[in-house]
């Protein structure tokens, strides 16, 4: 069963996942109208091939070492750092042991 995404003034967590790692998935946690938030979670030796993402993301490793790549940089993430991206530029990541991180994308224009 999908869980719901959290509604405004709710309170969810983001909390390291622990022992759980291993057994959990990637959750969009919010999907607003400008704002998207996931946890991505990938297995160690996974990865998410490179794509764009049309507005602004931030990326926060909340647990495990994921390698993030730009056509420019290769940055070792761990818990604990926090990456900026602008609008439009090309990205890969692989999961180098089991991790988790806070993605947050800007989706759209004010209404």
């Amino acid at each position: 069963m999908a869980q719901p995404h959290l509604s405004s003034g709710i309170k969810g967590s983001v909390s390291p996942l622990g022992a759980a790692l291993g057994e959990a998935r990637t959750t969009a946690l919010v999907k607003g109208r400008q704002l998207e938030v996931a946890r991505i979670v990938l297995a160690a030796g996974r990865e998410m091939r490179e794509h764009k993402a049309p507005g602004e993301i931030t990326v926060q490793c909340l647990e495990g070492h994921l390698v993030f790549h730009t056509p420019d940089q290769v940055h070792s993430m761990q818990a604990g750092d926090f990456l900026y991206l602008d609008a439009g530029v090309a990205h890969s990541l692989r999961a180098v042991s089991d991790t988790s991180a806070l993605v947050t994308m800007y989706i759209g224009k004010p209404a």
